[in-house]
């Protein structure tokens, strides 16, 4: 698509831009001046949805008059508030329902996950990543191999780019799985790298994993709700992903889990606890009883879920349901296309772009690369107002989120970047 560098051509395209209510129905912060700023960090705190005030205030309400009966009495009975997720989770990742739950944080289902499905053995015990994975993921597989008795290190294998690149090439992870698939129990990748923002190539590399015999989990924090994803039809194992980023759910928000249905009704191994049993025996407290997980990602559940943190999603997700990932996704395109050619217009030899140019190949995050005074150039751009972020050693990330940013916004971006650089 050919672009205009105009601030006219900018207003035409929010002016033509279908989603162009969505950005009033989110909390803007200020910036210095007071004015709202220029958000363009969703990739590491979405902003908040102005229905997540009346969906806690609720909440709030029934605790205050109902107390203990709001379990059963409440708007939204609390019991079984969980169970409102399992559609509007399957839409999000492509799943069934009863494939998805909302539970815990993101760290804690992946190492959920790893108790069931990495099962490692002298000859296949072998964790993949990629280079670079999220740190928390590193630490929570290196943890994993340490508890089986391997050594961190030892037990990792590592997709890296090749030298003088920054995307991961898929056949390179291909070739490595047909390469070393003996060894590989568990392929554990970002779906977009939280470094890079590139989306990888989840349909061919789940099936290079199954060609190896491995099972394959997702880190979806960076893909939920801003890339199309098709798990089940996929064929992905599991996958577990933040709510705080693109969902908008707030700080620290309940994260969401996948399990595939293949593995859904199996008596895997895993970590138990009340809530995730058959609700016919779940308050049965003798000694005596055992352990009878539900059916479906239900069954990895462990303690009941924490109905004021839940709240904010389901705000969130009403919005998702009622946008579209397709629409979302056709603006994501068109906005990192449209940022990407008025960085290309600055023509700065300090910048250079780490992010696959390929629409299809990223999410809405572009990654810039700086090569002189990364962080001073980034001080200056965030206190003319633009929320964005800074990874060290040199790289400024810029996330346009399609629900709530605009072109206008883009284009101004630009223009204090372009100014900060001079």
């Amino acid at each position: 698509m050919t672009h205009s560098s105009d601030e006219a051509y900018a207003r035409r395209l929010d002016a033509e831009d279908p989603l162009a209510g969505y950005p009033d129905r989110f909390h803007i912060p200020a910036g210095p001046d007071g004015a709202p700023a220029i958000y363009l960090c969703g990739n590491s705190l979405g902003l908040m949805p102005r229905a997540a005030r009346d969906v806690v205030e609720q909440e709030l309400h029934d605790w205050e008059t109902l107390g203990v009966e709001g379990h059963f009495q409440a708007k939204t009975p609390w019991y079984s508030y969980h169970e409102q997720f399992r559609d509007s989770g399957a839409r999000l990742v492509g799943a069934k329902p009863g494939e998805v739950v909302m539970m815990n944080g993101l760290t804690v289902n992946l190492h959920l996950m790893m108790a069931s499905f990495y099962r490692p053995t002298p000859e296949r015990h072998k964790i993949l990543v990629e280079a670079p994975a999220f740190p928390s993921d590193s630490y929570a597989v290196q943890s994993q191999l340490v508890h089986h008795g391997y050594g961190a290190e030892e037990g990792l294998v590592v997709a890296r780019p090749r030298p003088g690149e920054d995307a991961l090439r898929t056949e390179d992870i291909e070739a490595l799985l047909a390469q070393r698939g003996a060894e590989i129990a568990l392929v554990l990748l970002g779906a977009v790298n939280f470094h890079t923002g590139q989306l990888l190539a989840i349909p061919r590399i789940t099936a290079a994993a199954k060609r190896a015999g491995a099972i394959i989990g997702l880190d979806l924090a960076h893909a939920a709700g801003n890339v199309p994803l098709a798990l089940h039809d996929w064929d992905v194992d599991f996958a577990a992903w933040c709510s705080y980023k693109y969902l908008n759910a707030g700080p620290g928000a309940v994260a969401g889990c996948f399990v595939h249905e293949a593995h859904g009704r199996s008596r895997l191994p895993r970590f138990a606890g009340w809530w995730g049993n058959d609700p016919a025996t779940r308050f049965r407290m003798h000694r005596e009883e055992r352990f009878a997980p539900r059916d479906g990602a239900d069954g990895w559940q462990l303690s009941n879920p924490p109905i004021l943190s839940l709240a904010p999603l389901a705000a969130s997700l009403a919005i998702f349901d009622e946008a579209g990932m397709p629409a979302l996704r056709a603006k994501s395109e068109k906005l990192t296309g449209y940022l990407e050619h008025l960085i290309d217009g600055i023509g700065s030899p300090r910048i250079a772009q780490i992010t696959p140019r390929k629409p299809a190949a990223r999410g809405c995050q572009l990654s810039l690369k700086v090569a002189d005074r990364g962080r001073g150039l980034y001080q200056r751009v965030r206190a003319a107002g633009v929320v964005c972020d800074f990874r060290e050693p040199d790289v400024i990330r810029v996330a346009p989120v399609p629900l709530y940013n605009t072109f206008h916004e883009v284009w101004r971006f630009t223009r204090i970047l372009a100014g900060a650089l001079a």
